[in-house]
C-alpha cells in the first residue's frame, strides 16, 4: 500500500454512514495506515444528508477528499450516490460506486432545495463510471435486521481495497464477539451477502 485511499461513505442520517467509516478506519489503522477522516450530518442527525470522507495510506496529510479523486464512493441511498459522483475519479482506471438502491428523499427534497432525480443509479452509471447497484435492504430483511446494511455495504466494496477482505470483515466481527455472539455470527453472514452483491 503505497498510497493514498480515497473513500466517501454518503446517505441519509440514521443508515450507519458515520459507523461504516469508523469501521473502515479502524481496519486501515491495522494494517499499519495513517488514517484522516471526516464527517458532515445534514439538517438533524435522523433524515438529514450525511457524508464521511475517509483517507488512509503510508502518510495522509488532508482528511478532505478532493472533487475527482475518490477511489470508492459508498452510497447507502441512491440519489445521495448521484449528488456526490463527481467526487469519483475519472477515466478508464477511475473510481468505483457501489450503490444501495434504496430511494429515500431527505428532507432537502420535501423542502423543495433539491428535485429528486428519476433514476439516479442509471444517471451515475451514464457518467462513465464502474457502478455496482444492488438492494442492500431487501438483504438485511431477508437476515431479519434492517440494521445490517452497514456491514452489507461494507462486504460491496471489500474486493476493491487495498487489504484483505477478511481484516475489513474481522473488524465488524470483533464488535460483536465478545457482548453479543449471536449479532457477531450475522453481521459476518451479511458481510459475505454484501460481498457477493458488490461483484455484480
Amino acid at each position: 500500500m503505497n498510497q493514498t485511499t480515497n473513500i466517501l461513505v454518503v446517505g441519509i442520517g440514521g443508515q450507519g454512514v458515520m459507523t461504516a467509516s469508523e469501521i473502515l478506519s479502524e481496519a486501515a489503522i491495522t494494517q499499519g495506515c495513517e488514517v484522516k477522516k471526516t464527517e458532515v450530518a445534514g439538517m438533524s442527525q435522523r433524515g438529514g444528508v450525511v457524508s464521511s470522507h475517509v483517507r488512509f495510506g503510508p502518510k495522509v496529510l488532508s482528511p478532505e477528499i478532493a472533487p475527482g479523486e475518490a477511489d470508492i464512493l459508498v452510497g447507502f441511498e441512491a440519489a445521495e450516490a448521484m449528488r456526490w459522483s463527481h467526487y469519483l475519479r475519472p477515466g478508464k482506471t477511475g473510481g468505483i460506486a457501489m450503490i444501495n438502491r434504496l430511494k429515500l428523499a431527505p428532507p432537502i427534497v420535501s423542502l423543495g432545495l433539491f428535485d429528486y432525480p428519476g433514476d439516479p443509479v442509471a444517471a451515475v452509471r451514464g457518467l462513465g463510471f464502474e457502478v455496482h447497484d444492488f438492494d442492500a435492504g431487501e438483504i438485511a430483511r431477508d437476515l431479519g435486521d434492517l440494521r445490517l446494511v452497514n456491514t452489507i455495504m461494507l462486504g460491496a466494496i471489500s474486493d476493491n481495497l487495498p487489504f484483505p477482505a477478511d481484516t475489513l470483515k474481522e473488524c465488524i466481527v470483533t464488535r460483536f464477539r465478545a457482548r453479543k455472539p449471536a449479532l457477531a455470527e450475522l453481521n459476518a453472514k451479511a458481510f459475505d451477502l454484501g460481498k457477493a452483491a458488490g461483484k455484480k
